[in-house]
């Protein structure tokens, strides 16, 4: 439901993957830190000082090289259970501050603050900031705005400030504001629609507040007109505080080197099972279609791209990692080929609804339905509390060479006490 009085909240996490890095690793404060992405290919996060060198977000770190090693630049790999449990953290004490909360991304989230009086959001905003930074050790930025277009915007401003919190509610500037923000910066203009917008002379948030609304009707969209309205205050863009459910769940990876043999593939795939399986199991989700796909490298220079998939309806909906693997080794077969050089794999599960919807049918006894899920269960539990791949399936092996390159990996893990730093008392 929207509001005209509506009093949203962005709270983005500042450089978030770096930051959860500096968290366990006090020694790199004030230093500058990239995070790469899978295989190490690309940087995405850093920090400021990262940012004052000239880094730039996206870039392929082979190009950075020589900037990393002029200022001893801080190099991190990927960690994402590590970044996701301190993301669970974070928005689990922001639930403190609102009854209507919207997770809008790993590091993000939009806060409904219309209970808040005026006068007083910039304090509670400052109460939310201290409070994340001291029960999490993640810092924020705020902006607060009368629709959520409003607060993207006062959050980009925040960002820039020392004070990290702007209030675009009670601001009498906030044209001023709007005309700071590029006209790529503003949320839901994409790049065609940046090209566009500035042919036709728009090149800030301020200039597509005030062009007519009829004009952003005739020559856009929808979506190009609401950010508009948007950005004159009126709310088109409702909050969601209720999350859907995934209506299909896709893992894969890019191997870390190149895999020739159906045996590796074999061990990726099934470890790719295990990981899909157990997202949809903690949904409290069944898939009725898994699909397997394997491709060599695009760019391969004098050798022949090969690309394949193939899917299956599966004759029961069922998130059983065992069952699952079964029918994706049996797919893999299928579609694999000798003498290709492969570079990616993965699986994508589809058709989930909830357990509920189909929790028995006429083979449930005959397969030990009920002993299979108890079995699942004591796996999700084990890999919880003692970390992933605890318990696992013996066709994913321990040593997977195949798996992505993690050269500069923290290795943290908050699920496992021998891999937490420890504190020596002198």
């Amino acid at each position: 439901m929207l509001y005209n009085n509506s009093k949203i909240a962005l709270v983005d996490c500042n450089s978030f993957y770096v930051s959860c890095e500096k968290l366990f690793n006090p020694s790199i404060n004030k230093k500058p830190v990239v995070v790469l992405s899978s295989n190490d290919g690309c940087v995405i996060s850093r920090s400021t000082e990262a940012k004052n060198l000239g880094i730039k977000m996206g870039e392929p770190y082979f190009k950075v090289k020589k900037i990393v090693k002029e200022n001893d630049v801080k190099i991190f790999s990927t960690n994402f259970s590590l970044y996701g449990d301190i993301s669970r953290r974070v928005m689990k004490t922001l639930k403190q501050f609102s009854p209507k909360m919207e997770i809008y991304s790993i590091d993000e989230a939009f806060l409904d603050l219309s209970s808040i009086k005026n006068e007083d959001l910039l304090e509670h905003s400052y109460k939310i900031k201290k409070t994340v930074l001291k029960w999490t050790g993640i810092p924020t930025s705020i902006g607060i705005g009368t629709t959520k277009t409003l607060s993207k915007a006062a959050n980009y401003i925040a960002k820039k400030e020392k004070s990290g919190v702007i209030d675009l509610v009670n601001s009498k500037e906030i044209d001023k504001f709007l005309s700071k923000i590029k006209i790529n910066d503003v949320w839901g203009v994409g790049k065609q629609l940046t090209k566009f917008y500035i042919k036709n002379g728009i090149n800030t948030a301020y200039d597509l507040k005030k062009i007519h609304n009829n004009w952003i009707k005739k020559n856009t969209n929808v979506f190009g007109s609401r950010t508009a309205m948007e950005l004159r205050g009126f709310p088109c863009v409702s909050l969601e505080p209720y999350e859907e459910k995934r209506k299909n769940c896709c893992v894969s990876r890019s191997f870390g080197k190149k895999v020739t043999r159906l045996e590796d593939l074999s061990e990726a795939i099934t470890t790719h099972c295990l990981n899909a399986a157990e997202k949809i199991r903690l949904d409290n989700q069944t898939a009725k279609k898994i699909t397997v796909f394997i491709r060599t490298s695009p760019f391969q220079i004098k050798k022949n791209y090969y690309g394949n998939s193939k899917d299956i309806d599966l004759p029961i909906r069922t998130n059983d990692s065992i069952v699952l693997i079964k029918q994706a080794l049996a797919v893999l077969k299928n579609i694999y080929k000798k003498g290709y050089q492969y570079q990616k794999a993965g699986i994508v599960l589809s058709g989930l609804k909830d357990f509920d919807i189909y929790n028995e049918n006429l083979f449930s006894t005959i397969n030990n339905d009920k002993k299979r899920i108890k079995l699942m269960q004591a796996i999700d539990c084990a890999n919880i509390k003692y970390g992933r791949n605890t318990l696992s399936i013996a066709q994913a092996r321990l040593k997977k060479k195949w798996n992505i390159k993690r050269q500069y990996s923290s290795k943290i893990d908050t699920a496992s006490f021998e891999l937490l730093p420890t504190v020596r008392v002198l």
